[in-house]
């Protein structure tokens, strides 16, 4: 590791498993100190493997630094209170990263719009909520870095259909990943003179996460799946370890680690 981010200060969302806890991860290896956020603490029944607990125990087990924040981010307060912790127990916020998604596949005909509306609130409204709370300060120290994690999803559907998402079934989630590419490019132009970057970044293949597997996206040890680690990497490209800075990117993994000629994890 190069230590890339020594000294910062990152929050990571839906950190508990998958791509979230990948990125925690690799951050923490490189130096950050991270705030780990998600609702999951502890193991229980009915829920999917992972918690913000074990991520944590793994970045101090390897010799990193970080905190477990519990949080609801369809619940403003919580994203307030995320913030507030952070600060308070690791100084001033470098790096965040809006990863956290509850994701339902249905058709849109058939689309409870509560669950619409839980949805837009975790994807796009805490991303921008949470945007909010940390830019001044970054504006202000003439540096940051936002990452808004987003999906092949939010491309528009071909006809006739070309995958399981394209048919109906992930219109609404690729509604939710669009606003988000289209905040992260927006805010990129709102900030660009305070030098801080805002990107949105894509898996290039679907990732076997704990959440993808549960909703038949994939299967784990899919040949066509791409590992956990290529979003970290990527993700690490974008938030402070790579220069000049990147901003105003709707980036996807592969494509942007070999544009960089950065080298793409194979696990």
């Amino acid at each position: 590791m190069s230590g890339a981010l020594e000294g910062k200060v990152a929050i990571v969302t839906g950190a508990s498993r998958g791509i979230g806890a990948a990125i925690a991860r690799r951050f923490a290896a490189e130096g950050a100190a991270v705030a780990a956020a998600a609702r999951t603490v502890e193991p229980s029944p009915g829920r999917l493997p992972g918690t913000i607990t074990e991520t944590v125990e793994a970045i101090l087990a390897a010799g990193g630094r970080g905190i477990a924040v519990p949080a609801d981010l369809s619940r403003p307060a919580d994203r307030e209170g995320l913030v507030a912790e952070t600060e308070r127990e690791l100084g001033p916020i470098d790096i965040l990263v809006s990863n956290a998604a509850v994701t339902y596949f249905r058709p849109a005909l058939e689309f409870d719009l509560r669950r619409y509306d839980l949805m837009f609130e975790v994807q796009v409204k805490a991303a921008l909520h949470l945007a909010q709370l940390v830019l001044p300060g970054m504006r202000e120290r003439g540096r940051g870095w936002v990452l808004n994690v987003s999906s092949g999803a939010a491309r528009h559907a071909t006809i006739p259909p070309s995958s399981r998402t394209a048919t109906g079934v992930g219109t609404v989630y690729g509604m939710c990943k669009a606003a988000l590419e289209r905040l992260s490019t927006g805010l990129a132009a709102e900030v660009y003179a305070s030098g801080v970057a805002v990107n949105a970044l894509s898996p290039s293949r679907v990732v076997p996460t704990p959440g993808t597997i549960f909703h038949g996206l994939t299967t784990e040890g899919s040949p066509d799946a791409e590992p956990p680690a290529v979003m970290a990497a990527a993700a690490l490209a974008l938030c402070g370890g790579h220069e000049p800075m990147l901003t105003g990117r709707i980036a996807y993994s592969q494509d942007l680690l070999r544009e960089l000629g950065l080298p793409i994890p194979s696990a």
